[in-house]
């Protein structure tokens, strides 16, 4: 995969293995609107290649895809990768007032009481909460910090999220990342 293919297309999910003889199989989800994936919807699996999913069951996990009917024809696509378009998931996705995209979330600098703590990696979902993986700032790796830290992306942690300026302004960030 090219480096610009992965900076056009969000990866949303990947296929899992197969379940069942009728050439149903696990996905897992790696965004945060799962309502995307429903019956009909189409992804790209690679730079020109696209599929469409015929039946989505969320309460299980699994999907089938169009024209594929047996395990044989299934098991080509175990550990592929479901894709989207920014565009597709700004139009696609409602979000209520104080939500943001994660691909917005990335690489926002994390304040708490002016000092830089690091910067989002990645927004990772935990059972039903997300947590912003955050790479620490090098002057607190200097003085024997971890790496990287998360931090729950829900109140009392955060007290303001500017994707503007990109910035993510924290309470009680450092001790978790003291304690990590």
């Amino acid at each position: 995969m090219s480096k610009q293919f992965n900076e056009q297309l969000l990866h949303i999910a990947t296929i899992g293995k197969t379940v069942g003889i009728k050439g149903d199989m696990k996905f897992y989800i790696k965004c945060d609107f799962p309502e995307q994936f429903k019956n009909n919807a189409t992804f790209f699996i690679n730079k020109k290649e696209k599929i469409t999913l015929s039946e989505v069951n969320h309460d299980r996990g699994i999907l089938k895809i169009e024209g594929v009917h047996s395990v044989e024809d299934a098991k080509k696509y175990t550990n592929v990768k479901l894709f989207t378009t920014y565009e597709a998931t700004k139009e696609n996705c409602h979000l209520e007032d104080g939500e943001f995209f994660w691909f917005d979330i990335m690489n926002c600098e994390v304040f708490e009481d002016g000092k830089l703590l690091g910067k989002v990696q990645e927004v990772e979902r935990i059972s039903i909460n997300d947590y912003l993986s955050v790479k620490t700032d090098e002057s607190l790796v200097k003085l024997e910090k971890p790496k990287s830290f998360l931090i729950p992306y829900h109140k009392p942690f955060i007290l303001s999220t500017d994707i503007e300026k990109k910035i993510i302004t924290v309470s009680g960030a450092m001790d978790i990342l003291e304690a990590s």
